[in-house]
């Protein structure tokens, strides 16, 4: 299969000259034998593209088979920024996020999430040694440390909850810009997920991750498919292919290779439940 990724300006152009945000719900487009547009960043190990453009990490792999169980056999990853994702959702130019987002309130007034796929903690990237010993966001505040992350993750909300000053805080696209800033010291430290932290410091060499476990509870969060408002019945069925799979060993087999282990099965928590307390 020949996969095509779509950059966000091109994807943008594409809509307005086909009219695809005009399209109906994801049942129609199926239905029509249209592929699911599955969007995502480049923010491995959560979803990534392949040399030949292929949609990698675990949740494309998780969310490819719960559609294949649900007869949809048919996708197109469509490759965007990371502060694009939702945008995209919204205007109708991809049907299904998949790069790894966590369930927040403040996301699930725009778009609509499938029962969480795993549970995740946050970490951060340091100097190797880590120099200025920091773990944790009361470390950041009380060292004065610029904390570097990227563009609508919610390590930026966290910072500022604890009050870290926002010139402190530094806002850059993605990962691959949060090491270049640790590594050339425009910045002291580094925040994302603990997974992405633990293949950056893993792959990187010149950098470590701190322990996740270092920071509060409230810092760890549910990941879901994101969902348009007008695909309920779709989402539902999603939902229910979803049943037996997450976190079988079938599954679990599936996304070892991308670092997803028995600890993130995100038990019985509900979404509706994560909506209103995260």
């Amino acid at each position: 299969m020949i996969w095509k990724l779509i950059g966000s300006a091109v994807a943008s152009a594409l809509v307005l000259i086909g009219g695809a945000a005009q399209a109906g719900p994801l049942e129609d487009r199926v239905a029509a034998g249209k592929p699911v547009r599955l969007g995502f960043a480049n923010a491995a190990p959560w979803a990534h593209p392949g040399k030949d453009g292929e949609p990698l990490g675990f949740v494309n792999v998780i969310t490819i088979a719960v559609l294949d169980k649900m007869g949809h056999g048919k996708v197109e990853p469509v490759l965007t920024d990371w502060s694009g994702l939702i945008p995209s959702l919204v205007a109708g130019r991809v049907d299904i996020i998949t790069g790894g987002m966590y369930i927040l309130k403040a996301r699930c007034n725009n778009i609509d999430f499938s029962e969480p796929i795993g549970q995740f903690g946050n970490a951060f990237i340091v100097p190797k040694g880590n120099p200025k010993k920091l773990q944790t966001y009361e470390d950041i505040k009380k060292a004065g440390a610029v904390m570097v992350a990227p563009t609508g993750y919610v390590m930026v909300e966290e910072a500022r909850k604890v009050g870290i000053a926002e010139a402190r805080i530094m806002k850059v696209p993605g990962t691959t810009e949060v090491l270049a800033a640790v590594r050339s010291g425009r910045a002291d430290i580094g925040a994302m997920t603990a997974v992405e932290a633990n293949k950056i410091a893993a792959d990187a060499g010149d950098v470590d991750a701190t322990d996740t476990n270092a920071l509060p509870k409230w810092t760890f969060n549910w990941v879901g498919i994101g969902f348009h408002r007008d695909d309920d019945k779709f989402r539902g069925a999603f939902n229910a292919a979803m049943k037996g799979y997450i976190g079988s060993g079938t599954m679990l087999d599936a996304v070892a290779q991308y670092d997803y282990v028995p600890a993130n099965v995100p038990g019985d928590v509900a979404t509706d439940w994560i909506c209103a307390n995260r």
